[in-house]
């Protein structure tokens, strides 16, 4: 069944319609009218969250999959999202679920608490936003995550970074750490596959950065033929070194043709090789590949001295060598991150949840 949550980043036109000001569309609705990300909508002359206590599904994760990799390495985090999007990517490999229009996508329901303890129960560190933004399902995040809090669970936000400056300081004060989708460093892209603007999300990844405490790493999908040109790649990572500084983790992952960009081929190994020297040429020290096998591209390393510090293959770390602080066992150098003593033991398995078992 639908839920009417209240929500509180909206505003009544003139004309009768309401305004969402929760992302930078801005869906100026007529009653009984759903915005673009579907979930918000106008009801008695008010915007209610629709999804709210609903997921498409629970999953314990490896962290690395988020992709976080500088963020309590090893561990296991308990994944979930609602439906529906506020972007329209043409490439999204979740499409089932962020474009979904069905509501019985949402089968496992599930209370803020019940979430928070069954992570718990599950030997979970942290809970992560994720499959679609957590942007378009605010209030029920933020719900989530003081319950998780208060139980000692961290908390994770996969998102496109697409949200107005007064909700996402908000979101952000209850978040432990973040991977912000950057789909690419042009307007043309961002408008033309994602009817989106580009501008916003610079701006949010500022925000994180230097306003806030969340642990944040970036993603870029790199497609053939559309944001993977070396001027392009120089841009956005020249970007991210002047503008956030050179700690900031960044994971090129490979394309996949999926949704409505089925005439796009799949991205070669050598492009995300490629594009990994250059970002480490312009300064940036943790620059990792994804989707493919590449441990050297998927491994951590001292930004010093050049000492291996976590081995991966794939979602699997097979080498631990910082100290009980963080740092190079050769040189001393800090490596940017939230790290513990010893690495989770995890592993790469994937393992669905059932939340209506865990419910008396």
């Amino acid at each position: 069944m639908e839920t009417h949550h209240p929500t509180k980043y909206w505003h009544r036109l003139e004309d009768g319609r309401v305004q969402c000001d929760l992302c930078p569309r801005h869906c100026r609705l007529q009653e009984g009218q759903r915005g673009f990300c579907f979930v918000r909508m106008n009801r008695n002359g008010q915007i209610v969250l629709t999804t709210y206590g609903r997921s498409s599904g629970f999953c314990i994760d490896p962290i690395e999959k988020k992709p976080l990799n500088h963020f309590l390495p090893g561990t296991a985090v308990l994944s979930f999202g609602t439906a529906g999007c506020n972007l329209g990517c043409r490439f999204c490999q979740n499409w089932d679920i962020s474009k979904s229009r069905e509501m019985d996508t949402l089968a496992d329901e599930a209370t803020p608490e019940t979430i928070a303890r069954v992570a718990e129960a599950l030997g979970c560190r942290s809970v992560a936003f994720t499959y679609n933004d957590p942007v378009i399902f605010h209030e029920y995040a933020i719900d989530v995550a003081r319950a998780c809090h208060a139980r000692g669970i961290r908390t994770v936000a996969v998102t496109a970074g697409y949200v107005c400056p007064e909700p996402r300081a908000e979101f952000y004060a209850h978040m432990d750490a973040a991977n912000v989708d950057l789909k690419a460093f042009s307007e043309r892209f961002y408008r033309k596959i994602c009817a989106g603007e580009l501008a916003p999300v610079l701006d949010t990844l500022h925000y994180i950065y230097h306003e806030t405490d969340t642990w944040l790493e970036i993603t870029t999908l790199l497609i053939p033929g559309e944001n993977d040109s070396d001027a392009e790649l120089h841009a956005l990572t020249e970007w991210i070194v002047t503008n956030l500084g050179p700690d900031v983790p960044l994971h090129f992952t490979a394309f996949h043709p999926d949704w409505k960009m089925r005439d796009h081929p799949p991205t070669p190994p050598e492009t995300l090789r490629r594009a990994r020297a250059i970002a480490l040429k312009n300064g940036l020290r943790y620059v990792y590949t994804g989707n493919i096998l590449d441990p050297e591209g998927q491994s951590t390393y001292c930004h010093q001295c050049g000492r291996l510090l976590i081995g991966r293959v794939g979602y699997r770390i097979t080498a631990w060598h910082l100290d009980a602080q963080g740092r190079c066992p050769e040189c001393r150098t800090p490596c940017a991150g939230v790290f513990e003593e010893r690495p989770g033991t995890w592993g790469p398995r994937r393992q669905p949840v059932w939340l209506k078992a865990f419910v008396p």
